[in-house]
């Protein structure tokens, strides 16, 4: 071969991949996720979208469309009064792919048309879900959305018993169907704005009923889809079940348990006191589910208590579990750093749990995620402070609040300048795809050299 076919060839070659480079499974979820933010951006922009008739200005449709999409609930413009009902639409299928995940959606429609399902879509189903090997995506992809439908459809019914006596019967029907999309897939997004703006679900703080059904969605939805699998195949023989699922399932009860309990310490003599003492449990039952990523509200979370504040800031830090439509850094990132702080002060050779050992690799990892989401939100404060006079408490709770794509607000999020806007939708972006793997979509090509430098010792804590 001459030399100069061989130079047209390479460079042939090398302008094919310039023109269509290779995404890695980590980049192509980022990508897509961007494209659904910036359709629904555009969607949202056009009149037909809004109450008024009217363009609305692109970075509020941004910020919508983000939280929408990356499942937080912080908005700047409420939801029933700012969108017509082709914008309130919009953002409910914004929330459905989001919540689920483009990738889970796609696989689910490739099995509807009979369509073979390769390698790499199962690369991605996998890398989409979390789940923890390649074998079974299509199966579990099935199951997910099979089992989105039958939950989401269960607790729309159930809503429509409160809402259709209350609305009529379509109204109430579609304030049914919305609210259990937002509370499954974790949203925080309501239609409650006909009462007052903002004003998610205070009313129905002492109702029995939306307060079993939301939490119970919520609470499904985030779980993770992985521990739905064990749990459908192995019931209820707890011994059974996979180590994630025995951690998921005990944290959440905890956390739930014990986030309650404070928030009823520290509430009662404040936004509980004219609180029937039915009132008060339901409402401190509710704070302790929705801060792990729902982003509802019963009570007036400005007027909590500091004590309040920093409990549920510790619970949207902390989030739902793997695999899930929750964010946050996951309750087994919490457990297994907790298990490793144990075996250290214990001067136990390996990290366990349940009887089993729990991979160096994974305390790694956790310890990351933790140290990676905490200076985002950290940093965001920072630079939101030195572009607004809130106090820092506040800033605070928006910036955990958004890389934990929770939704909670004290309320300055509408008051956000454009600056600290995009700020926040950074973090709900990021939160959303895992702060971990938006950091890896940048190194994942990167060529790593077999090669480790002298070791020597550094004095720790």
């Amino acid at each position: 071969m001459s030399g100069r076919k061989w130079e047209n060839r390479e460079f042939g070659r090398a302008g094919k991949r310039g023109i269509r480079p290779s995404l890695s499974q980590t980049q192509y979820i980022a990508v897509g996720f961007f494209l659904l933010i910036l359709t629904g951006t555009l969607l949202l922009m056009l009149p037909v979208s809004s109450r008024d008739g009217h363009w609305t200005a692109f970075l509020d449709c941004l910020f919508t469309s983000t939280s929408a999409s990356c499942v937080t609930g912080l908005v700047v413009r409420d939801t029933w009064t700012q969108w017509s009902l082709f914008g309130q639409l919009v953002i409910l299928l914004l929330i459905q792919i989001g919540g689920l995940g483009f990738v889970t959606i796609g696989v689910f429609f490739s099995i509807v048309l009979r369509r073979r399902i390769g390698l790499k879509q199962r690369g991605l189903m996998q890398e989409s879900s979390s789940a923890l090997q390649i074998g079974g995506v299509v199966r579990l992809a099935k199951k997910i959305v099979i089992g989105t439908a039958v939950f989401e459809g269960a607790g729309a019914l159930l809503l429509a018993f409160r809402f259709v006596p209350q609305y009529g019967f379509w109204r109430g029907l579609y304030y049914g169907i919305y609210h259990s999309i937002s509370a499954f897939c974790n949203a925080g997004f309501d239609l409650m704005g006909h009462q007052a703006p903002y004003n998610s679900l205070v009313s129905y703080y002492d109702d029995w009923l939306v307060n079993v059904v939301i939490m119970g969605l919520i609470v499904i939805g985030g779980i993770g889809f992985i521990v739905w699998d064990d749990i459908s195949e192995h019931r209820l023989h707890f011994r059974k079940y996979l180590l994630q699922t025995k951690i998921v399932l005990v944290s959440t009860a905890v956390l739930i348990l014990g986030g309650a309990a404070l928030f009823w310490l520290f509430e009662r003599n404040n936004l509980f006191a004219d609180m029937s003492a039915q009132g008060a449990i339901w409402s401190s039952l509710f704070s302790s589910v929705t801060a792990r990523t729902a982003g509802f509200n019963t009570t007036d979370s400005a007027a909590m208590t500091d004590g309040s504040k920093l409990v549920m800031l510790i619970l949207m830090f902390i989030g739902g579990s793997p695999g899930s439509t929750a964010g946050g850094i996951k309750t087994t990132s919490v457990v297994v750093l907790f298990l490793h702080i144990r075996a250290l002060l214990g001067r136990t050779y390996s990290v366990n749990a349940f009887g089993r050992r729990i991979e160096e690799s994974d305390v790694r990892r956790a310890s990351a995620v933790v140290a990676i989401n905490a200076t985002l939100a950290l940093g965001a404060a920072i630079l939101i402070m030195l572009i607004q006079p809130f106090s820092m408490g506040d800033i605070l709770f928006e910036t955990f609040s958004a890389i934990s794509t929770v939704g909670i607000s004290t309320g300055i999020t509408r008051q956000l300048l454009p600056a600290s806007r995009v700020i926040i939708i950074f973090l709900m972006y990021c939160g959303r795809l895992g702060s971990m793997s938006f950091a890896l979509a940048f190194t994942e090509k990167k060529r790593v050299v077999p090669v480790q430098n002298p070791a020597e010792t550094v004095n720790i804590g």
